[in-house]
């Protein structure tokens, strides 16, 4: 299984200020003059972390990565107005222009394959193919299988945990009821809502989880990655109800696609892959035997720098 690239350090960074709220952190690693790649990271709300960066041959890659709105060095820190689906497909493209890039490879896991394909399904003409991991197609389905009666079933303990805080009234709508309290103006109240919101998702996210304490200082951008979830969930991750980006799949069926997906992913699980998977004929589909959801698990991160090696000969 070929490892992940050794760590590497952006050759520059950049603020965009993209509407008169929102500012965004903005970096290239690798090749100035390599072939250009988008990373879009997961969350909704998560931000960037250095292993981004390590899936792609930094000799060959000109990797483009950003803090979406209101995440990680993106300004202001969890902010949710003005922050939608199309607002992120609308900045890609500004850092597009803002790079003079004229297509690029799509890549994107979790949440960020759900941005990955709304950019490419918007923008087919700049897209030159995707690598999607753990996918997510913003469905309502897929929203109550983690936050209704999905994934309890296999953490009845881990969803005790995370509803005991609501009264059974709120219990019916669990992501309405923590996003009361993480909009809410009691900082403790806040505070207390996005580590149990976050724990319970990462909880899932292993196929062998290994819950570390969250440090003090990274306690503001857990509230805002669960206060951005909350918001992006309660809105349907602001698309259309008819399963649109499936509807909308024969605008890059054309494109090659590789498709990465842990057989025990409990966050995304692999159903969305396989239907995304059938309505893409010309896709690859990898199920990963021995991972869950997080893109660090061995056999998910091996399989993705196998993706981006193999698309060397494809852009």
């Amino acid at each position: 299984m070929p490892p992940l690239y050794p760590e590497i350090e952006p050759y520059r960074t950049f603020r965009l200020p993209v509407s008169e709220l929102h500012e965004l952190h903005v970096e290239e690693a690798g090749n100035p003059e390599g072939k250009p790649v988008i990373f879009f990271h997961g969350g909704p709300g998560a931000g960037l972390s250095p292993i981004h960066r390590r899936f792609f041959d930094p000799a060959f890659w000109r990797i483009v990565l950003f803090d979406q709105r209101g995440c990680g060095k993106s300004t202001p820190l969890g902010e949710i107005r003005e922050n939608t689906t199309w607002n992120l497909v609308a900045d890609t493209e500004r850092i597009r222009e803002r790079l003079g890039i004229e297509k690029w490879l799509v890549f994107g896991g979790s949440w960020g394959s759900t941005l990955a394909l709304a950019y490419a399904e918007s923008h087919p003409e700049r897209t030159q193919g995707l690598i999607l991991r753990g996918i997510f197609l913003g469905r309502r389905t897929e929203i109550d299988w983690t936050f209704s009666d999905g994934c309890r079933r296999i953490y009845p303990d881990g969803w005790e945990a995370f509803v005991e805080r609501l009264s059974p009234r709120e219990r019916g709508d669990v992501i309405h009821a923590y996003l009361r309290r993480l909009t809410g103006p009691e900082e403790e109240v806040r505070r207390d809502a996005a580590l149990a919101w976050n724990l319970w998702e990462e909880r899932a996210s292993h196929l062998l989880p290994n819950l570390e304490p969250v440090k003090e200082e990274d306690v503001p951008k857990e509230i805002a990655l669960a206060r951005i979830e909350a918001h992006y969930f309660v809105n349907d991750s602001f698309f259309d109800p008819d399963d649109q980006l499936l509807r909308d799949l024969g605008r890059i069926r054309h494109l090659p696609a590789d498709i990465i997906q842990g057989r025990y992913d409990l966050v995304c699980p692999a159903q969305s892959a396989w239907e995304l998977h059938r309505a893409w004929p010309g896709s690859r589909l990898v199920f990963v035997r021995d991972a869950g959801h997080a893109a660090d698990e061995p056999g998910i991160s091996s399989a993705l720098v196998e993706a981006t090696e193999e698309f060397k000969s494809k852009v």
